[in-house]
C-alpha cells in the first residue's frame, strides 16, 4: 500500500505520540511507499512561527531519514485543490487531498473533515 501522511501524523510518528493508533502505526511501518508532502513543512512551519506547535528543524531531513518520500507539488495537484467540493477550506488540507486522489495514495489522516472527499483515507487514531 502507498500513504500519505497528513501533516499531524507525520509529528505524531516523530513524537511516537500516544493520539496514533497501533493500527496506523503498523501500516505505516508496512507500507510499500509512505510519502509526506511538501505542504507538510510550509503548514508546520507556519503553525510553528505562530506559536502553535513545535516541530525540530530539519523536519524534512528527519522524516526522510526514517524512511518517508517526500512529494512534490506538481501542477496538477494544484489545478485539482481548488476546485475540490465543500466543505473543508483550509488550502493545506485540499492539496493533501488533491495529492493523494491524484497519486492514488492512501491519506493517512485524524481530521474528520476529511470524511466527505472521494479519496481512499486511513484513520490515525486506530
Amino acid at each position: 500500500m502507498r500513504i500519505l501522511l497528513d501533516s499531524h501524523v507525520a509529528l505524531w510518528w516523530l513524537d511516537d505520540s500516544a493520539a496514533m493508533g497501533p493500527r496506523c502505526r503498523e501500516l505505516i511501518e508496512h507500507a510499500d511507499e509512505a510519502f509526506i508532502s511538501a505542504v507538510t513543512p510550509w503548514e508546520l512551519g507556519i503553525k510553528r512561527a505562530l506559536g502553535k506547535l513545535t516541530m525540530p528543524d530539519g523536519l524534512v531531513d528527519e522524516l526522510e531519514s526514517k524512511g518517508f518520500v517526500s512529494l512534490s507539488i506538481m501542477a496538477a495537484h494544484a489545478e485539482l485543490a481548488p476546485v475540490l467540493p465543500p466543505p473543508h477550506r483550509d488550502p493545506f488540507d485540499r492539496m493533501l487531498v488533491a495529492q493523494a486522489k491524484l497519486e492514488a495514495l492512501v491519506l493517512v489522516t485524524a481530521d474528520k473533515a476529511l470524511v466527505s472527499y472521494d479519496v481512499e483515507r486511513f484513520d490515525a487514531r486506530l
